[in-house]
Order: structure tokens, then C-alpha cells, then sequence
């Protein structure tokens, strides 16, 4: 049987590991929580979208083949800005379909065009704005750059945006997709990108999580009446 100076030892290492792990393990449950009651369509923000939009059909567009693009045609698709229809080419170049005239970027006007296309009838824009970089904690992260940010009067601070080098929708965020991915933060541990599941205090913090399971077995297994019974009678015979 373990001496009671080994059971006290292992008790406080029990108690520390459980203080020290406590905040991680309460955050790892609601945010659980919150995954689990969440609706993951809602936190896409498909409800403030227009999900019934079908691109336009174009006729009467001038080959592909005939664009003035380097190096052949790769990848190809079609863009419909403010009723002019464009190329999207080798996901490098923006070309008139029409005229073949090679576009720097969209304008203002065309990435609303875009917006009201792919966003829900009835919201109104308040502001438009132009971002050419984000942080890795940016809720437009790992999209392409520039884009268009526009914001919607609402209680949710929707913002839809969309990219100035190829004219594409990109994503929209809302106030509970911002919930989302703060609580995925703290689920993931990746505190600098929110989406690493492999970082050294994840693996660290599961190890001392396992370790503090297992001292909790190992002090009942020491503090015991019934096992030290037990034992007891084995010794005895």
C-alpha cells in the first residue's frame, strides 16, 4: 500500500494540475457547447445570402483563345461585373470578355454589383472600404488580397467581401461567425492563426490533461477505504 506521505504528494500534484488546467478545460467545454448548439449554416451566414442567385448567361463572347494571355490558357471562368461579362484566366488575369481589354482590378461599383447578387434583398449599405492586407487573426485571413469590404446596417455587423484583383464573392462575417471563431481560438489553442491543430501548448496541455486523469484515478486507488480493506485482508491471510 502507498505510504500517506506518497497519497499527500500525490493529491497537491492532483489539485495543482487540476487549478493550472481548469480555465482551459472550462473553455474547451463551452466552446464545445456553443459548437454543438450552433448551427454551422447560420454561422457561414447563409441566411444573409442569396442562395437562389444563378450566374447570367452571355452570348456573343469572344474566344478564349484569342485573349492577349501568356503562356496559354490553363484555367478559365466567367464573371459577371455590372452586367459586362469577364474572364477570370490562369486565376492570374481579368479580361473583358467583349472587348478583351485587360483589367487591373474592379471598381467600387462593380464589387457592389457583386455584392447584391450574392448577398440577401433588403440590406442596406453603409459603407465600402479597401483592404490590401490582414493579420493572421483577421476574419478574412488566407483570402486573396484586395478586396472590398462592405458593411450592412445591422445588429449582426454583417460585412461581405469581395476581391478587387478577380471580381469574385469571397465570404460574408457576422457577428456570431465572430463567436464562432473566437471560441474555435480557444478550442484549438492556435492563438496566432486560429486554425493549427498541432501546436506545442495544444499537445502540451493534453498530456498534462491526461496526466491530471490519471493522478485522479491513481489518488482513489490510494485513499480508498474499501481497497485499503481489500488489502488489508489479503495481507493478513
Amino acid at each position: 500500500m502507498i505510504h500517506r506521505e506518497t497519497a499527500l504528494k500525490i493529491r497537491k500534484a492532483h489539485r495543482y494540475l487540476g487549478l493550472f488546467l481548469g480555465i482551459q478545460f472550462l473553455l474547451w467545454t463551452v466552446s464545445g457547447l456553443y459548437f454543438s448548439w450552433t448551427d454551422i449554416d447560420e454561422i457561414h451566414g447563409d441566411q444573409f445570402k442569396n442562395l437562389e442567385y444563378q450566374p447570367k448567361a452571355f452570348d456573343s463572347l469572344r474566344s478564349p483563345t484569342a485573349m492577349p494571355i501568356a503562356g496559354g490558357l490553363r484555367t478559365i471562368e466567367l464573371r459577371d461585373l455590372g452586367n459586362i461579362p469577364h474572364y477570370w484566366m490562369n486565376n492570374s488575369q481579368l479580361i473583358n470578355a467583349n472587348s478583351g481589354k485587360v483589367r487591373d482590378g474592379i471598381t467600387e461599383k462593380e464589387a457592389l454589383y457583386v455584392a447584391k447578387n450574392y448577398m440577401r434583398e433588403g440590406l442596406e449599405v453603409i459603407a465600402i472600404d479597401l483592404i490590401n492586407e490582414t493579420g493572421k487573426q483577421h476574419e478574412y485571413r488566407k483570402k486573396l488580397l484586395p478586396a472590398y469590404v462592405i458593411s450592412y446596417k445591422s445588429d449582426e455587423n454583417i460585412k461581405a467581401y469581395v476581391s478587387l484583383i478577380d471580381g469574385k464573392f469571397q465570404t460574408v462575417r457576422h457577428r456570431d461567425w465572430r463567436w464562432f471563431d473566437f471560441l474555435w481560438m480557444t478550442h484549438t489553442m492556435d492563438y496566432e492563426g486560429r486554425d493549427d491543430f498541432n501546436t506545442i501548448i495544444l499537445r502540451a496541455f493534453s498530456l498534462l490533461g491526461l496526466i491530471t486523469v490519471f493522478s485522479g484515478f491513481l489518488l482513489w486507488f490510494t485513499t480508498s477505504p474499501t481497497l485499503r480493506k481489500l488489502v488489508a485482508k489479503k495481507i493478513n491471510k
